[in-house]
């Protein structure tokens, strides 16, 4: 696949669709409005005296909406145009999707996985309630022994990712939530369709469980210090445990 074309900072922007724009501006009129999920657009006759738009040309903008995910259009008594709110999994499908062709490395993932989880749980040390520390530790109990077949390793390796995914959600930052969600889904997909969980990593195992364990006595503990610290060792361990592991993998392919 030829490489992703760049636009120059002096190039003009390509110029928008008719529909394409006035789905922006019913989003901006939305947002203006205070409208929330469930709640009706005007009708098709008053969007269109609203916009100065063609019936065609607002029918058009209403699909891209749809599209999006950001209305939905139900059809006989009571039906209309309804402001719709994503779920998180669509968002990130679609996201999923952008990021299709970009051939994310590990080195890619743990960039972003360094930068923003130490910092994440930092934030969260202390604050924690006994549910939701025995939320993680329920997760941590689906781990507890090795895996014995490849199978069992692609079960634990998605489990334990989302430890980290649950951590995240804990926060009160639902921007840093949502990206570290999306991160570990990522690589949870990465590690099954590159089958970096066989064979079973007993060593990126034992690692994980014995950061996981530690990051949560600083959690319950209140050290936000250790907590950072753990996690940065935490997430630099598992990435040179995983690399080593797609080496391996690589090089079993090509022998």
């Amino acid at each position: 696949m030829p490489p992703a074309t760049t636009r120059s900072p002096d190039e003009p922007a390509p110029r928008q669709s008719r529909p394409t724009m006035v789905a922006e501006a019913i989003k901006a009129w939305v947002m203006e409005q205070g409208l929330k999920s469930g709640d009706r657009l005007p009708g098709e006759a008053e969007l269109i005296e609203r916009f100065g738009m063609s019936k065609g040309t607002i029918r058009e903008a209403t699909r891209i909406l749809e599209a999006q995910g950001l209305v939905r259009t139900r059809s006989g008594p009571g039906g209309g145009t309804f402001v719709h709110e994503m779920s998180s999994d669509r968002a990130r499908a679609l996201l999923s999707s952008y990021f299709y062709f970009r051939d994310l490395s590990l080195a890619d993932i743990y960039q972003v996985r360094r930068a923003l989880e130490p910092e994440v749980a930092a934030s969260l040390a202390g604050k924690l309630s006994d549910s939701q520390l025995q939320q993680l530790e329920d997760i941590m109990a689906g781990y507890n022994a090795p895996a014995r077949t490849a199978e069992e390793e692609r079960e634990q390796h998605i489990a334990s990712l989302s430890f980290h995914a649950t951590l995240a959600e804990m926060s009160d930052n639902p921007l840093l939530s949502f990206i570290i969600a999306f991160v570990t889904r990522t690589l949870s997909d990465l590690t099954v369709y590159r089958k970096l969980y066989d064979p079973p990593n007993h060593a990126l195992w034992a690692e994980g469980k014995t950061y996981q364990g530690d990051l949560l006595r600083a959690l319950r503990a209140g050290d936000s210090d250790a907590a950072r610290t753990t996690m940065v060792a935490h997430m630099q361990t598992a990435q040179a445990l995983m690399e080593a592991q797609e080496a391996e993998v690589v090089l079993r392919l090509t022998v």
